[in-house]
């Protein structure tokens, strides 16, 4: 039997039932062993010259190198396996045959590498790019040494495995484990606070050398700060300012900040006043001397500034509570104003405060610290008129209005002067007595002992007369366009 890959029109004919149809029509019937060549034989070139080898080395068959027309041929009827149409070589079958991948399938050998698994990568490709990458990394053979010598070039070297080795550190952060993350984070706090009391020390030792020499001792460093680079303002007063002076004879605080007339503050709430609203009341009259409460109850507030004025008060402080939490201050000033919104936060009663002290009923001191605009002096002036300007420095008590960035913290101390004994060794080498070596001695501390409370305020709004919301005219209004740069200011 001769059987051609030109004369058969399909392949899983031939696999598939015991018959294939040729051109011709007729049909040929083959035997379940010889079915798998009539399948090889429609295959491309290079599977079927595998057939081929191994077939002529067996000496079952011939083949022929052209490639078109290639013919196998099945004889000897004594040595091999007989089917219904011929004779077919003995041991021809004895393996099996090789599997085809649909790669080889491809009419076009050199399309095979396409129709790989991407996920199978070859070694010789990866080595090549490997060899290609490292080839890109070192530098030009022609490039020009490092000038300054075999040193400088080692000293380069070294200061890059330093800065290296310093970017490869571990931060605690990156650690999971608890215990280990805080022993780094101690150990690296230890270092910092070392490599800071060595610096310390050489100032210091600068300092002490210039002074032997007596040449002028170097500069001392001031840290850069948000408040010593803000930005420049037109506002801020000098000490030469006469027009500023001028406009403190004249504004509305000038009567009270003279002691003309006494201060006299009423404080009331908001309609519906809970929570903490009435707490801080209680110890906001115990900080602000001749201060009275009056109920708020159902009346509004110009019948309150009405009833002020007329018992002669010279300020009004409305306490705002929002869900049972006071969140608001409203400081008017009488009879004519101004009127100043705050913002109310972080609010501490005396009794959350760790170790906190009574106040006195003595009149307290005053202290405000960095008001230095325009619109800072006139907040810090409206703050001043609420307190006499006679303090009694016998009761020790002192209440402070820091403004920083634009947030005033406000704290309420009293100080306390204490006297405590401290062992001096003696100097006189020939004292053996214990009374002798060590004489004691009397120093004066003094100390803060905080009061309460403890709240921060920030400026809203300010507004020309009292408390107006539809025709009162407004000095300054904060709004978010004004929050331009962290280093700007306005208090």
């Amino acid at each position: 039997m001769v059987v051609s890959d030109e004369r058969y029109r399909s392949a899983p004919s031939a696999a598939s039932g015991r018959t294939a149809r040729c051109r011709t029509g007729s049909r040929v019937s083959m035997s379940a062993s010889s079915r798998w060549i009539c399948f090889a034989t429609i295959r491309t070139r290079r599977s079927f010259a595998m057939h081929r080898t191994t077939r002529s080395d067996e000496g079952g068959g011939r083949s022929d190198d052209g490639g078109s027309r290639t013919k196998v041929r099945a004889r000897g009827r004594g040595g091999g396996a007989s089917g219904r149409h011929g004779n077919i070589a003995a041991g021809s079958f004895d393996r099996q045959p090789p599997a085809l991948s649909p790669a080889s399938l491809s009419p076009n050998p050199s399309r095979r590498h396409r129709r790989l698994n991407p996920r199978r990568t070859n070694r010789s490709d990866l080595s090549a790019a490997m060899a290609k990458e490292k080839k890109r990394k070192e530098p030009p053979s022609d490039a020009a040494p490092p000038q300054g010598g075999e040193g400088e070039g080692k000293r380069e070297r070294k200061g890059k495995k330093a800065k290296k080795h310093k970017a490869e550190a571990i931060l605690p952060s990156q650690i999971k484990n608890k215990e280990k993350r805080s022993e780094l984070h101690a150990k690296l706090k230890r270092e910092k606070k070392a490599e800071k009391r060595k610096l310390a020390r050489e100032r210091s030792q600068a300092i002490r050398r210039a002074e032997e020499l007596g040449e002028q001792p170097p500069e001392r460093q001031v840290p850069r700060t948000i408040e010593n680079t803000r930005e420049p303002d037109e506002t801020v007063c000098r000490p030469d300012d006469q027009e500023l002076f001028a406009g403190n004879d004249a504004d509305e605080f000038n009567a009270v900040l003279k002691q003309h007339i006494i201060p006299k503050v009423l404080i009331t709430t908001c309609r519906f006043n809970s929570g903490r609203g009435p707490a801080f009341i209680e110890e906001l009259m115990q900080v602000i001397p001749n201060s009275h409460y009056v109920k708020r109850g159902t009346y509004e507030l110009k019948k309150i500034v009405e009833y002020a004025q007329n018992r002669d008060f010279t300020s009004l402080i409305v306490v705002h509570t929002n869900r049972r939490e006071p969140d608001a201050l409203l400081i008017m000033g009488l009879p004519d104003g101004p009127t100043a919104h705050f913002k109310l936060s972080k609010l501490i009663l005396r009794k959350d405060i760790k170790n906190h002290g009574n106040p006195t009923s003595h009149k307290p001191e005053l202290v405000l610290n960095n008001f230095t605009t325009r619109l800072g002096h006139r907040v810090g002036r409206m703050i001043q008129s609420l307190f006499p300007q006679d303090p009694n420095f016998r009761g020790r008590r002192v209440v402070t209005f820091h403004n920083q960035r634009d947030y005033i913290f406000f704290r309420h101390h009293r100080y306390i002067f204490e006297t405590k004994e401290s062992k001096v060794a003696s100097k006189d080498k020939k004292a053996k007595t214990s009374e002798s070596k060590s004489q004691p001695e009397k120093q004066v501390i003094c100390r803060l002992q905080e009061c309460g409370p403890r709240f921060t305020l920030k400026l809203l709004t300010l507004q020309h007369g009292t408390f107006d919301t539809k025709s009162g005219e407004y000095e300054w209004v904060h709004k978010p366009d004004m929050d331009t740069s962290r280093r700007r200011f306005f208090l």
